[in-house]
């Protein structure tokens, strides 16, 4: 019979999956080492094992004892499948940007954990790794694998990530893409494959904001990667080059991953696999390039999974097959697209053209001009204003009562654009096709619009 003798013997030996629509247009290969897979769902189960074995070997973890780890989620999952069956008890400590799936998820084994902010710095006595610190030397029989520290981490991938690639590419591997966080699955598996390919490519995916790929060290979303300081378990050196991806590209390419190509993955995979159509897009077609998928993205279902946290977070357009000229041309409208008063008519015209119409504000034009040229507006608002100061202004031209021209906006431009303008400043925009106006959308028009068109997924 085929039998593990427990869960622990099904981490790694995951597969090579060849990529189709997401590199649609590129001419190298791209293979997804799909460490989703594992038993815990990520590529950290690897060195969940390798930490613990190295601890009791060296006596530093022992029966009864605790362990205490600071941890995005995935590293506290993989110690957790190891401690449950080996009878230790957990004490996991994160930063409060993860996701409530993975909390939820490590108390599930049994665990207890510590939950500090975000926004502070390393050496703050409130950030989680000082918080980490401060647990293990408090709790009698407490280790702390330390994945930042700890050199089994790289080594596990040496022993086990690197070789898989090696066997399964059949040593035609030429580009290795994934992203940064403690670097230990980049440094060990990119040094096995060194070791037997010196001119093969390490590239490493970073998230803007991180250490890695720049100076300006700023808050970002994506969890799991990324750091504020240099892990001892990272060789720099071994890169060939350091991508920084945006958290929005991130979480967009992983939401694509999963639609186009059916994988599930969080948005640490989003951010290598950005990396890795970056990198693509620079190389031959005999080029064979594998990007490294770290884990599921079951645990982010309630961020970038949900199409309102999206949103909410800037990150997903709230209508994105919907152009500017949809707003214009909506059936619902009831006046046409444009209206407007010529500079050279009496300022009695242009209330006429308000009244008649049910407006409160219009674009002036030069009068006779092709294209039609947009020289200021008519604002019930300031007219008001200048006729009660001044009722003999009803019989002057428009040219000396208007203001200035409404702002433009393209019509193919996206209606979030059209959004962002008028929450401003703007209460009026001019919609121009190439130089000629067609159409005018006040934030009446965009109210219109959202109560008759659902949000696109």
């Amino acid at each position: 019979m085929q039998v593990l003798d427990n869960i622990l013997g099904a981490v790694g030996h995951t597969p090579l999956v060849r990529l189709h629509r997401i590199t649609a247009g590129l001419k190298p290969t791209i293979l997804a080492k799909v460490e989703t897979l594992n038993p815990g769902g990520s590529v950290k189960d690897r060195i969940g094992l390798k930490m613990i074995d190295d601890a009791e070997r060296r006596g530093l973890l022992k029966p009864g004892g605790t362990i205490v780890e600071p941890t995005s989620g995935n590293t506290g999952h993989a110690l957790a499948i190891a401690a449950a069956l080996r009878g230790y008890r957990m004490v996991f400590v994160m930063a409060d940007k993860q996701s409530p799936e993975k909390i939820a998820l490590l108390r599930a084994y049994g665990a207890e954990v510590v939950v500090c902010p975000t926004a502070v710095p390393r050496d703050s006595p409130e950030s989680y790794y000082s918080v980490a610190e401060r647990l293990s030397r408090e709790i009698p029989g407490a280790y702390q694998p330390n994945q930042y520290f700890n050199q089994a981490n790289p080594q596990a991938h040496y022993e086990t990530t690197g070789p898989e690639l090696w066997q399964q590419t059949e040593g035609k591997i030429d580009v290795l893409v994934g992203g940064l966080g403690t670097g230990g699955t980049m440094t060990g598996s990119g040094r096995y494959l060194r070791e037997q390919k010196p001119a093969i490519k390490l590239i490493g995916a970073d998230p803007e904001g991180s250490l890695y790929s720049g100076d300006s060290i700023k808050p970002y979303k994506v969890e799991g990667i990324g750091e504020d300081f240099i892990p001892a378990t990272i060789d720099l050196e071994i890169f060939d080059r350091i991508v920084r991806v945006s958290d929005r590209d991130s979480f967009l390419t992983a939401r694509r991953m999963t639609r186009e190509e059916g994988i599930l993955v969080g948005g640490s995979a989003g951010t290598a696999m950005f990396a890795a159509l970056e990198v693509a897009k620079e190389m031959d077609p005999s080029t064979l390039i594998v990007v490294i998928l770290p884990d599921t993205g079951r645990n982010n279902m309630g961020k970038i999974y949900s199409d309102e946290w999206m949103r909410q977070n800037g990150f997903l357009e709230r209508f994105p097959m919907q152009r500017v000229q949809d707003v214009v041309v909506s059936p619902h409208r009831e006046i046409p697209e444009l209206i407007t008063v010529a500079s050279t008519e009496t300022v009695g015209r242009a209330i006429d053209l308000l009244q008649e119409y049910g407006i409160s504000q219009m674009p002036v034009t030069e009068d006779g001009k092709t294209p039609t040229r947009l020289v200021g507006s008519i604002q019930e608002r300031t007219l008001l204003d200048r006729v009660y100061r001044d009722p003999g202004l009803i019989e002057t031209t428009v040219g000396a009562a208007m203001d200035a021209p409404f702002p433009t906006i393209k019509a193919g431009a996206h209606v979030d654009e059209a959004f962002n303008a008028l929450l401003g400043a703007a209460t009026a925009l001019v919609v121009m096709q190439g130089e000629e106006p067609v159409g005018i959308i006040t934030r009446l028009d965009l109210l219109d619009f959202m109560a008759h068109t659902r949000p696109t997924r």
